[in-house]
């Protein structure tokens, strides 16, 4: 089925779960207007479902192919790409300075969703874009800004990231890449990265790799990481020293060139130094934590996508009958309370994973914009805190939705002709890169949660428990048993935060990282829960002053469905997490049966 952004949802979430209205009424984003997000996004959302969404399937039934060194883009790409360039898409969020539009983060989050629900194949190359530009601006000296930041921001080239290699995976420390100092300013850069992203491929005429790499003098381990800028094509119009030797063969997301990028074949390629030296790690972080966000939006997307197509499917699609049907006709599977459950559950986790994300990008523009410097850090914190929640929940939820998708059309989902099989391919890559979701729950737990001495934390668990306390004192009907389920799962995520603390402090680091995925799905469970409760709220004042639009009621029962259905996993969760998985000792023994 075709794709069809959901711009009422999403705007509906940004003003009530990541508070926009709140903040262009104080001036943090300068004179942008509720009229100009609407109309951001009602354009995006036409050129996602007509420009971008016919290419999901060509790019997945043809992919990207590689011959002597070039790669070439599926039919439609390359002409699709630069019309969404021109049309300024690239530009929304970058630095006005260089040609962006400057427009925050909350802004571009739903434009990143819908690009990616159209066809996760092309939005993949833009999404290392924006990260490149992002860490240029903050990192880079004044003339590689002057040469390459504008065409970076207006996609007229494409940027990178370089980490991974043959011997190292997420271990940055072991990475092998040599950078030579050339004596003129520039570095030769020479090895070997894998899964590199559109590392190659025929839509710009130069691409600019962020390439993490070594000094012979450097340190060991991390703190010997340097970052370079080392462009495919050099300033004085010459192939630079590097080329793509191959390009993998993937589950899914066929339409992204995979490419495993050789640098300095012939002495060295050129490169020039992000940042200082041996700290290019901190450098690329920058790029990593906005990766990381957008990700989190294509678990997002992908989960979006998954629950229209089953839906239209269930609609359409008659078996047996329903309980209550009338008639001796078969009922559409939509009638049978067991996929309507289904389906639910798709899209609640779908509403509260866009909510988690949203909020993360609202707390990122603050951490930026705010002028008051104690704002800006508690903003900082608390971006910091969610953004693992956001990446690895997002996208786990991505996963676990396209494959309800599957079962929704039953046998037809196992067959490619549906394209309920893609979204399961295309999202398995998702809690892998940009940092495992076993990562990202390792760091949530033992870097995030201890910010400030736990105080930061402890505020979001306060933030939740106020939008409960507020659904609590609206009442009203329609919300059921919505806050005795919500404040349960708070208080499970408020003991087992306790419980990852102590271990913290007591240094059982063992305990908390074995319960620290439980924790993280807990998490999101639990602030995924507030937001839509959030939105409810919302939905109801809407209907209380006059509104009529249906899609209010059915708000308000969503969040009750995910309350009443979905968190009341938490208390398991809590007990996975706050006695440290409980598997440690044992873990030998039953891994050697």
């Amino acid at each position: 089925m075709s794709y069809r952004p959901p711009v009422a949802d999403m705007a509906f979430t940004m003003r009530h779960a990541a508070g926009l209205d709140e903040a262009i009424a104080s001036g943090l984003y300068g004179d942008l207007t509720g009229d100009l997000v609407d109309a951001v996004l009602e354009e995006a959302a036409k050129f996602a479902a007509e420009r971008v969404a016919p290419l999901n399937r060509i790019g997945d039934t043809q992919g990207a192919t590689l011959a002597d060194g070039r790669v070439t883009m599926p039919p439609g790409f390359r002409d699709a790409y630069r019309a969404w360039a021109e049309a300024g898409w690239n530009a929304l969020p970058g630095p006005v300075e260089y040609g962006g539009q400057g427009l925050p983060t909350l802004v571009a989050a739903p434009c990143s969703e819908m690009w990616n629900a159209a066809s996760m194949g092309f939005a993949l190359g833009p999404l290392l874009t924006v990260g490149a530009v992002e860490a240029l601006d903050k990192h880079g000296a004044e003339d590689l800004k002057a040469r390459y930041l504008a065409k970076l921001v207006s996609g007229e080239w494409t940027g990178t990231m370089n980490l991974t290699e043959p011997h190292a995976g997420s271990d940055l420390a072991a990475l092998r890449t040599r950078a030579e100092r050339a004596g003129d300013g520039t570095y030769r850069i020479a090895g070997t990265k894998i899964y590199i992203t559109y590392g190659e491929h025929d839509l710009t005429d130069n691409i600019v790799h962020l390439v993490l790499a070594r000094l012979p003098d450097a340190p060991p381990g991390t703190r010997g990481i340097s970052l370079f800028l080392v462009p495919k094509i050099l300033p004085d119009g010459s192939h630079n020293d590097l080329r793509c030797a191959g390009i993998e063969h993937k589950l899914g997301i066929h339409a992204s060139p995979t490419c495993t990028m050789v640098y300095g074949d012939g002495g060295g390629a050129t490169g020039w130094l992000i940042g200082e030296e041996n700290r290019g790690l901190a450098c690329m972080f920058t790029m990593m934590n906005n990766a990381r966000l957008n990700v989190g939006l294509q678990g997002v997307a992908i989960a979006d996508r998954a629950y229209q197509g089953a839906l239209a499917y269930a609609r359409d699609r008659r078996q047996g009958r329903a309980a209550n049907a009338a008639g001796p006709d078969m009922s559409p599977i939509l009638d049978h309370p067991d996929v309507q459950r289904t389906l639910l559950t798709m899209k609640g986790f779908t509403a509260a994973s866009r909510a988690l994300c949203y909020l993360t990008a609202a707390e990122l523009d603050r951490a930026r914009l705010d002028p008051d410097p104690a704002a800006r850090k508690a903003a900082a914190e608390r971006a910091a805190l969610l953004t693992p929640v956001a990446k690895a929940f997002s996208t786990d939820i991505g996963i676990e939705v396209a494959s309800m998708g599957v079962q929704v059309h039953g046998g037809m989902g196992f067959v490619e002709e549906t394209g309920a099989a893609q979204h399961l391919r295309d999202a398995r890559i998702l809690a892998i890169y940009e940092g495992t979701n076993g990562i990202q729950a390792i760091d949530l737990v033992t870097r995030k949660l201890p910010l400030s001495g736990g105080a930061v934390v402890r505020a979001e668990i306060a933030a939740m428990r106020a939008v409960v306390a507020a659904a609590a004192q609206a009442g009203g009907e329609g919300f059921g048993a919505t806050v005795p389920r919500l404040r349960d799962a708070i208080e499970s995520l408020d003991r087992a935060t306790s419980a990852m603390l102590r271990a913290l402090k007591a240094g059982d680091q063992a305990a908390a990282l074995e319960g620290a995925t439980p924790y993280l799905r807990l998490f999101g469970l639990a602030r995924g829960g507030a937001s839509l409760a959030a939105i409810a709220l919302a939905a109801r004042a809407a209907i209380a002053a006059g509104d009529n639009d249906p899609a209010q009621p059915g708000r308000i029962a969503l969040c009750r469905f995910f309350a009443e259905n979905l968190a009341t996993a938490a208390g398991g969760l809590e007990e996975s997490a706050s006695q440290g998985g409980g598997f440690g000792a044992d873990a030998p023994l039953a891994l050697a049966s």
